[in-house]
């Protein structure tokens, strides 16, 4: 089993999703800059994120906020993300079972693999959304009866081993909607 990441390695989505959390931030007036979200946020769920800058703040958001910056992001990716340079190469000859990991939301995941064409090399992808504690902590290979030494995840930063052989994990069918 190869386990990929999404964002970074498949796809090149952070720089707009980190465009679109600063716009609605400033929008909710907190001021903040598209490389801050990045530099603090990126790789990181989404609530962890609403909830780091609430108590940096020491504001709440507006109680529609997450489903507002949700939206914002998902209309941006359809519009503007694109492929990292030779991944639907390199999945087109990489053989054997291939599955999405990611900290984004679910949707998030779905949109930017359907809107580069590379959703059909995965059936599953897994979220952090999913669990109880993000990165490094959600457990990505057990879900499985493959044995963790066959796993291979790709992902361009390096987190302990141990967060790949936690509890089970839901998959979710990249069919599904």
């Amino acid at each position: 089993m190869v386990i990929f990441d999404c964002n970074g390695v498949l796809v090149d989505s952070e720089q707009i999703a980190a465009a679109a959390a600063a716009d609605e931030f400033a929008r909710a007036g907190i001021p903040i800059t598209p490389e801050l979200v990045t530099r603090y946020f990126s790789g990181r769920r989404p609530a962890d994120m609403l909830a780091s800058i609430e108590a940096a703040t020491g504001r709440k958001l507006p109680v529609n906020f997450s489903a507002t910056l949700a939206a914002a992001t998902l209309a941006r990716l359809r519009a503007e993300v694109r492929a990292m340079p030779h991944a639907a190469h390199a999945l087109t000859w990489l053989r054997g079972p291939k599955c999405v990991a990611s900290s984004s939301p679910p949707d998030r995941v779905r949109t930017s693999l359907e809107t580069t064409g590379l959703a059909k090399f995965f059936n599953f992808l897994f979220s952090a959304s999913d669990v109880r504690n993000g990165k490094p902590a959600p457990p990505i290979a057990s879900w499985s009866r493959i044995p963790p030494l066959a796993f291979l995840r790709l992902r361009r930063r390096v987190w302990p081993h141990s967060a790949l052989l936690g509890a089970a994990m839901r998959g979710r069918s990249l069919a599904s909607s």
